[in-house]
């Protein structure tokens, strides 16, 4: 990511620089009502134009890869995790008849992407609804993730800090509200990236329901507010201008300082934040009753909070370490769960000593956008938001939003909502463990100089380390982006192969400290083929030509009235998109951590940054299996034993 932040960098700095009064383009309806389908929105690209939406019409489609091709790539990756002789048979003969069973839905995927899905991805609005809206777990932990944010110098306190954050957010609001932000491109070749989950940045918020759960955004030029928690009590403060432009410094940190003095002067807080943290179904059954009983107030409430163009969350929290601060990131920590709104599209969170990151809501949009978001907000401190800000003093009013509702409903059943809100998330939260581990050994430049991938390299060390953790492999997902196709959102790196299995088994479950020199030119031969493995392995995914996509894709087109292939009911198949270890990595200069919770009770979540000379992982788990610092001491140790055999100097044999 570093060179990747440079070229966002130098396009920020520029467009902020020469960006002048572009007011945004009022849309036809102040709020328009997601329903995880992309296209219904993507009239609004058009509408608002500009170079952010470009090059959507000419991006190409996600592919359907062959039957044949599928199944070649999954059987090496799950034979690993067969437990016999037998099992390994069993899975063999499913995939020999795989492409005879699933041709006829094969034909109804291609179908599918050539007639009802011909301007969209075929994936798309299955894996916005199947995966996240239509799932009635709670979306913390389970759904959202974390960006930790470098400290600022300039910038200690949490006023600093909040405003210059905010001031910052405005700049970037108004490049992706007006369309004038670059679409995003990778690679040298400069290969356009869909610009679609941009939509669903800013003013935007998720929004409980029964049996599926909706996404609202609402225009910019109608809204130019943010939300503010603090103790529970949310407050909007003016963020922009009638141009778009962002308030002054001095109005910024005069609008926080009078939400603190409001918030810490004030009776505590009905937490009406904590009700975003159940279950879906039980929150959006307390949303109704918020409606029912605050009426036209508490909609017009709601709205408020909803339109906001971010949530900043002013935590009363000091923390110091990565472990400290993952855990309030991560889902509030011991004290500030209620000042949340976990629904929201962005919430950034602020603690008094100036510490500060972000919490992103996943149903619509993926981490890799919000990165551009990120690095700008990294990359203006204090100072310089001082020195860019306008001195035109403008309106600052402060308001609560609940203020004018809140009376009306101490006597009707909120408060009991709220109560079982706090039991339950107390309770989800005591369940987890985090562990962040920050390697100092070496990064990226040891690795490059050593001829590897540095993440295929981390990849194989992760490998070893959960192999040592559980005595076995597990299912081992790595997100690898492709929005290299028009709605394309993420396919899945399966890390598990012949090669890595073979060099975690020469390694074995401890370190041996071998001096024999074949068993070291084994070791090392070993490494390099599985190295070489994953990194052919993340080619395919990225061309939209991994496993996994196709096969849901194919087993949500089984009809009632059918068998499914013999291969969805293989227990290696289940057991191989078991993911017992969830991984990605994103790698930034000013991120300090990230993270996310684990995908599967049985499993780990697994973040981490690879940078020149050091690295972090971010380690998430259920309490209960107590792996979360044992996995910290493994990866510790993997990398370790690693460079050490990289560095080893064997002879040559002189045959």
């Amino acid at each position: 990511m570093s060179s990747t932040s440079q070229q966002v960098r130098h396009r920020l700095s520029k467009h902020v620089r020469t960006l002048s009064s572009t007011p945004f383009k009022q849309w036809p309806k102040k709020m328009i009502e997601c329903d995880g389908d992309y296209r219904k929105q993507s009239h609004l690209e058009d509408y608002i134009g500009g170079p952010l939406y470009a090059h959507q019409s000419t991006l190409p489609r996600l592919p359907v890869p062959t039957l044949e091709d599928t199944i070649e790539r999954f059987l090496p990756s799950a034979l690993p995790l067969a437990k016999s002789n037998e099992e390994k048979i069993s899975l063999k003969l499913a995939c020999d008849r795989f492409p005879v069973e699933a041709s006829k839905l094969q034909q109804r995927l291609v179908q599918r992407r050539n007639s009802e899905m011909a301007d969209s991805s075929w994936l798309q609005s299955w894996w916005n609804q199947l995966g996240y809206l239509r799932v009635r777990d709670t979306a913390v932990i389970n759904v959202s993730y974390f960006f930790q944010f470098s400290d600022d110098p300039t910038a200690k306190k949490n006023v600093t800090r909040g405003a210059s954050i905010l001031f910052a957010i405005a700049e970037f609001r108004r490049l992706i509200c007006s369309g004038q932000f670059p679409q995003e491109t990778m690679s040298k070749k400069k290969t356009a990236l869909c610009s679609a989950a941009f939509k669903y940045m800013f003013h935007a918020c998720r929004i409980p329901q029964r049996t599926q759960d909706s996404y609202r955004i609402y225009d910019p030029s109608q809204f130019s507010h943010a939300v503010v928690a603090r103790k529970g009590h949310f407050f909007t403060v003016e963020l922009s201008d009638q141009r778009g432009e962002p308030v002054s410094m001095e109005d910024l940190q005069d609008s926080l300082s009078r939400v603190i003095e409001l918030a810490d002067n004030s009776d505590p807080a009905i937490e009406f934040g904590i009700l975003t943290s159940n279950n879906r179904d039980s929150w959006a059954d307390a949303r109704k009753i918020l409606l029912e009983v605050g009426g036209v107030a508490m909609e017009h409430a709601l709205e408020k909070l909803e339109s906001g163009a971010v949530l900043l969350c002013l935590d009363e929290e000091r923390p110091v370490s990565r472990q400290q601060f993952s855990e309030i990131l991560l889902h509030g920590g011991s004290n500030s769960s209620a000042n949340r709104w976990f629904d929201k599209s962005i919430q950034v969170i602020c603690t008094e000593n100036g510490k500060a990151g972000l919490m992103g809501e996943h149903s619509m949009m993926d981490g890799m956008p919000v990165v551009a978001l990120a690095d700008h907000i990294c990359n203006t401190s204090y100072t310089k938001a001082c020195f860019r800000s306008s001195t035109m003093k403008g309106n600052n009013q402060v308001d609560n939003i609940f203020s004018s509702v809140q009376l009306n409903l101490q006597t009707h059943h909120i408060l009991s909502h709220v109560a079982d809100a706090r039991r339950f998330l107390d309770d989800w939260k005591g369940k987890h463990e985090l562990s962040v581990q920050s390697f100092q050994g070496y990064g990226s430049n040891f690795i490059k100089k050593a001829g590897f991938s540095p993440d295929a390299f981390v990849q194989i060390a992760m490998q070893l380390a959960t192999f040592r953790l559980w005595g076995e492999q597990g299912g081992t997902y790595e997100a690898t982006q492709t929005r290299a196709f028009l709605h394309g959102r993420t396919e899945t790196t399966r890390a598990v192969s012949p090669e890595n299995e073979a060099f975690v088994k020469v390694m074995g479950l401890s370190v041996s400290h071998s001096e024999n020199e074949a068993v070291l030119d084994e070791q090392k031969i070993k490494l390099a083929k599985a190295v070489q493995a994953h990194v052919k392995y993340i080619g395919y995914a990225a061309k939209g030509l991994g496993v996994d996509r196709h096969l849901l894709g194919l087993s949500l087109l089984v009809t009632d009235d059918e068998k499914a292939p013999a291969l969805y009911s293989d227990p290696v198949f289940a057991r191989s998109k078991t993911w017992r270890v969830s991984t990605s990595n994103l790698t930034h200069p000013k991120l300090d951590n990230w993270g996310y919770g684990e995908v599967t009770p049985n499993g780990v979540g697994l973040s981490y940054s690879i940078h020149p000379n050091h690295c972090i992982f971010s380690i998430t788990s259920l309490k209960e299996h107590n792996w979360a610092e044992k996995l910290s001491h493994f990866l510790e140790e993997a990398l370790l034993e690693i460079q050490t055999l990289v560095q080893i100097q064997t002879p040559k044999s002189k045959l």
